[in-house]
């Protein structure tokens, strides 16, 4: 038996210990957690200062860069992320369903973890603490990979994590950190252990991922997240929105791509949006230079379409999107709830930044990545993607005959929770 699949037998193992674990203990690690953190920064940063000095001798794109350091104020961020998340209901256990069968038998769809988890994701590593602490709360077994860009943050943040939590009560093998390629494609292969992957990064490589496993996939693909200013809007108001949803952090997957403008504003909001994203230094393509439209910048760059309808820009969102998120500025509040309700995205926003649509900024705590999957779970993925549900049903020596007969007929009544 192979290292990681001996540690995937212990994060099974574990994960069951992980599911009954109290409101209180995960409480209490979270805690101990985000003191750990704050008691051992010295050597995080130091550990990230080595990441970053490598990653500028190998030329790591700007953006990447960015993400990849871990300061003050990044553990200030993380550290009000765990401090929210202790406040948050505990997702395990909550009764979603009671159906009366019958007088003496009861269902009930009751909440529960899902077991072992591995998520892949990119050169943050505030991210890894985002993940593990939610995994804490959630009642999971986690698998974890970062970027090697990070890799030695993500190697002392993983530890303290790992070690805090034990020492406040998680079991032995919640935790484990994988730091090859070569981990993740044996990981893909350990599907009697794992019951879920979720994958961060390029729409190919979540691609890549899917076809290569049979453990279930949850996808967050790229971010080709629109914002449409309708000919009925205020432009004061679009200007901002448009502006903060472009560059208040150009290299996230809810900072919008693409700008949709209605062309009877051209003479108007047109030249003053164009000045303004001058004035943050950003790259303007307009239609004559883009060549795809479906195209994730990350970076100080936007595209520019003019469209005639709102149904034009609905048809273009719908067509180039990548299901992440899209806003509408208008005034109009029957055409926001056609945008709304028309566009094909896991968040649509009115007259607010698609820089919104963020697990904290939600109120879940922080977030797993953003899903642009249907199934289980999608938008920014909180404590509630992280868990599933079992059927309880408690009777008094009821049989199935009794029914199969004739003798008894069910209620199905259904029940207040």
């Amino acid at each position: 038996m192979s290292d990681l699949t001996n540690n995937a037998v212990i994060a099974r193992d574990s994960s069951r210990l992980m599911a009954v674990l109290d409101t209180e203990t995960k409480n209490k690690a979270l805690l101990a957690i985000s003191e750990a953190l704050i008691a051992n920064k010295d050597s995080i940063f130091a550990a990230n200062e080595i990441d970053l000095v490598e990653a500028e001798k190998d030329g790591l794109d700007m953006p990447l860069f960015k993400r990849l350091k871990f300061d003050d104020h990044k553990l200030s961020d993380v550290t009000s992320g765990i401090k929210s998340l202790i406040g948050l209901e505990d997702p395990v256990g909550r009764i979603a369903l009671h159906t009366k069968l019958d007088d003496d038998l009861d269902l009930y769809r009751v909440t529960c973890p899902i077991g072992v988890i591995g998520i892949i994701f990119e050169s943050r590593p505030d991210a890894l603490v985002q993940i593990a602490t939610l995994c804490v709360k959630s009642g999971n077994a986690v698998f974890l990979k970062g970027g090697r860009e990070a890799l030695n943050t993500n190697k002392v943040l993983s530890e303290v994590i790992y070690s805090a939590g034990v020492g406040a009560g998680l079991p032995e093998g919640w935790l484990h950190l994988l730091e090859s390629r070569e981990d993740v494609t044996a990981m893909l292969s350990l599907n009697d252990y794992i019951d879920l992957i979720i994958p961060r990064g390029s729409n190919s490589f979540v691609q890549y991922i899917m076809k290569n496993t049979s453990i279930p996939v949850m996808g967050h693909a790229d971010g080709v997240c629109h914002v449409y200013i309708d000919d009925d809007c205020d432009e004061e108001l679009a200007l901002k929105v448009a502006i903060d949803s472009k560059t208040q952090y150009v290299s996230v997957c809810n900072a919008t791509e693409t700008i949709l403008i209605n062309r009877a504003r051209k003479n108007t909001l047109f030249p003053k949006l164009v000045e303004e994203l001058k004035n943050k230094n950003v790259e303007i393509f307009f239609e004559e230079d883009v060549e795809e439209w479906h195209h994730e910048y990350l970076d100080y760059k936007v595209s520019i379409k003019f469209v005639d309808s709102l149904d034009e820009a609905i048809s273009h969102i719908n067509k180039y999107s990548s299901g992440h998120t899209d806003c509408i500025i208008t005034r109009d509040g029957a055409k926001a709830e056609k945008f709304m309700n028309s566009v094909d995205s896991g968040n649509v926003m009115h007259n607010c930044s698609t820089r919104f649509s963020d697990g904290f900024r939600y109120g879940f705590g922080a977030e797993v990545g953003i899903s642009t999957s249907k199934l289980h779970a999608r938008g920014p993925v909180g404590l509630e993607g992280l868990v599933t549900y079992k059927y309880k049903v408690y009777g008094h020596g009821n049989i199935v005959d009794d029914y199969a007969t004739g003798r008894k007929t069910f209620k199905h009544i259904k029940c207040n929770i």
